[in-house]
């Protein structure tokens, strides 16, 4: 279960003094990672996102990169009046917008646009905490659903796409320091093959189309198709790694 993030009361800045630089690796900041999306989450726009079913719609965008009012309540058996509704209030917050490359004009088509959310930062507020909540366990939730519907059907796909995914689970003694050095290093390279999350065709997690470059057989041609990467760097709590 996500841990409440509250500041200790020796990381509170005295009365009179300029608060530190906040410690959210998604915050505006010293501790901002790289590839991190530009455009970072208010309170206001996250509790509007933290509805399930608006949930349920970004994650469906950023499987299939962009659908139609009428695809998106066929797959979650909703009306289209329902997923219309919160597809605007998914546009006016800024996290959707209209692909204007598909369609024939008759209904509109959605694309997810990438965002991050500074935690850290809205919990310390504790009226945001259980959107933060819904949020963080709706994100366990898809990334546990997408990971066991690939191993379902790995056995049938592909030899070169079994081959080219993987689910590794590495653990070692860390510092602080030496984490934060990692998690830098996978980030930067996560940003310069994938792009940054901010790319309007990216999800929240995703970062978006790769620009144009050879495959490595140096086939342009070769087929693509939309692929998700899952990183998580953290230490292990205390009870979890006693004997």
């Amino acid at each position: 279960m996500p841990t409440d993030k509250s500041a200790a009361p020796e990381d509170r800045a005295p009365a009179g003094e300029a608060p530190a630089p906040s410690p959210d690796p998604v915050a505006d900041g010293p501790a901002q990672l790289p590839g991190v999306a530009p455009r970072k989450v208010d309170a206001r726009a996250m509790k509007a996102f933290a509805h399930p079913l608006r949930m349920s719609i970004y994650s469906h965008l950023t499987d299939v990169g962009s659908a139609t009012a009428t695809a998106l309540a066929r797959h979650l058996d909703e009306s289209t009046g329902q997923t219309s509704y919160h597809l605007r209030q998914l546009e006016k917050h800024g996290f959707v917008e209209e692909d204007t490359g598909r369609g024939s004009g008759r209904e509109r088509w959605w694309k997810p646009i990438g965002f991050a959310v500074p935690t850290y930062d809205l919990a310390q507020d504790e009226a945001n905490r259980p959107a933060i909540q819904a949020m963080l366990q709706a994100s366990l939730n898809q990334r546990a659903d997408a990971l066991a519907r690939w191993l379902s059907v790995e056995n049938h796909e592909e030899r070169e796409w079994i081959e080219a995914s993987i689910d590794n689970t590495t653990t070692r003694e860390l510092t602080a320091a030496q984490a934060r050095a990692l998690t830098e290093e996978l980030m930067a390279v996560i940003d310069r093959h994938l792009g940054r999350p901010g790319d309007p065709s990216g999800a929240a997690g995703d970062a978006g189309t790769p620009p144009d470059r050879p495959t490595s057989g140096g086939d342009s041609a070769a087929e693509t198709r939309r692929v998700r990467l899952y990183l998580s760097v953290f230490p292990l709590a205390a009870d979890d790694t006693t004997p």
